[in-house]
């Protein structure tokens, strides 16, 4: 485990890279096809104890919000030969998690790279224009044992569903780094 912090290529109020992944249930997903009032893209793995500490957090944003609202879209770009990843894992992963959004896998890592995702998790948060008003943490809690208390994402989600402006557009998310192909 490589501990590491997203960085900022992706720019505030820039728009979302697109992309056509398939994702675990065998169906190709593309960017355009979501049309929320609020969509994140998260670069997550199936190895990394920051996702494993995270991922309930992810799936409990899809209970709290309608899908008019919020979209969350799972993506998974780490190399597909590292232990434990690879589409197969990650079936096994969304299943064990109950994943209930889509869990997509970026076998190029050109999804990761045009985001500049570094670390999983490393989450974006997009408006309904698809133009990223936040990047970074999903809570407070910067190890994976830690019981979070401020829920950070779904804080700034509820400012963007209001009208509101987020103050703090960056925050560097906490996690594994991405498993780059050699």
């Amino acid at each position: 485990m490589v501990k590491t912090l997203s960085n900022q290529v992706l720019k505030i109020n820039e728009s979302a890279p697109s992309f056509r992944l398939k994702g675990v249930d065998g169906k190709i997903y593309s960017l355009e096809e979501f049309n929320p009032k609020c969509t994140l893209v998260v670069f997550i793995c199936n190895h990394c104890p920051y996702v494993k500490a995270r991922i309930n957090d992810l799936t409990d944003l899809m209970d709290k919000f309608s899908t008019s609202e919020l979209r969350v879209i799972g993506i998974n770009s780490n190399d597909p030969n590292y232990q434990e990843e690879g589409f197969n894992n990650m079936i096994k992963f969304a299943t064990k998690y109950a994943l209930n959004f889509p869990y997509l896998i970026d076998d190029t890592q050109t999804v990761a790279k045009a985001y500049g995702a570094v670390c999983t998790p490393d989450p974006f948060l997009f408006d309904h224009q698809r133009r990223l008003i936040y990047h970074g943490k999903i809570n407070d809690a910067n190890e994976p044992e830690a019981i979070p208390k401020i829920p950070i994402m779904e804080n700034n989600i509820r400012k963007a569903l209001a009208g509101k402006t987020i103050e703090k557009d960056f925050d560097p998310s906490i996690g594994c780094s991405i498993k780059w192909k050699t």
